[in-house]
């Protein structure tokens, strides 16, 4: 199971992968079927979660119902008992939808849902993070997670990001994140997919980012709460969500 994942995760392209997972789902869903772990998102048990990965592969993390990974669904458990995000009408910007999320927050009536992404078949606005087609000021929410370590000029896209967020808005950066580097590691003479996925933990990711990440997001004018919300919970709350212990909520204000 574990090979055959990651052939498959490495030889077919994201766009297409999105499309066809959208069969194997119920497949999936009803083979593993259990009562050992949860997903929080939708309430489904299972007897075991699926492996991820594209370099070194994390074994039972991935939801066969939702899809989502540890950081899914630590975000999916944040934003609903720590924040109105459900609550309150919201004008949100969706950076490359997850699949987790995308169908949930389209269907909530009282959300403005807007999502962009270069690549991605289920997002609205086909856009350059680098070079947003949108108005100043205008997102009461930005989600933004798992693209900047992509994006060879993530200076410009957090300056972008910053100026399509309205004044007293908030985001949610989250990125693969090395809290044992002090120092964020990029080298963009590094092309090989391979090479790539040996030294960024991906084939299509152009840095490490460290702790430093942080202060880059404040030195663009955004307030940062670092917030690990993995200590909220037990042991076996964390197992049995399958949250990665200690990682860190990126979540940004603009005032």
């Amino acid at each position: 199971m574990k090979t055959l994942f990651k052939f498959i995760l490495n030889l077919i392209p994201r766009p297409l992968l999105i499309s066809l997972s959208y069969g194997v789902r119920p497949v999936l869903v009803l083979v593993l079927k259990g009562t050992t772990y949860t997903d929080p998102i939708d309430g489904k048990s299972f007897r075991k979660f699926l492996p991820y990965g594209y370099g070194n592969q994390r074994e039972n993390v991935l939801s066969p119902s939702t899809l989502s990974l540890e950081r899914h669904r630590l975000l999916w458990l944040y934003l609903k008992n720590e924040t109105d995000f459900f609550t309150s009408p919201k004008k949100i910007l969706h950076f490359a939808p997850e699949q987790a999320f995308h169908k949930r927050f389209k269907n909530i009536k009282h959300f403005d849902y807007v999502t962009t992404d270069l690549n991605s078949p289920i997002a609205t606005v086909k856009a350059d993070i680098c070079n947003l087609p949108f108005e100043s000021n205008s997102f009461d929410v930005i989600l933004c997670n798992h693209v900047l370590e992509h994006i060879l000029d993530d200076t410009k896209a957090m300056q972008e990001l910053y100026r399509v967020m309205q004044p007293g808005g908030m985001g949610i950066f989250q990125i693969p994140q090395d809290l044992n580097r002090d120092k964020t590691f990029e080298n963009h003479t590094i092309t090989d997919k391979k090479e790539r996925a040996k030294i960024f933990g991906q084939y299509d990711h152009v840095r490490v980012y460290g702790k430093d990440y942080f202060e880059k997001l404040r030195s663009i004018g955004f307030k940062v709460d670092e917030v690990d919300y993995t200590a909220q919970f037990s042991d076996q709350d964390l197992d049995k969500y399958r949250l990665a212990k200690g990682e860190i909520i990126p979540v940004v204000y603009k005032f």
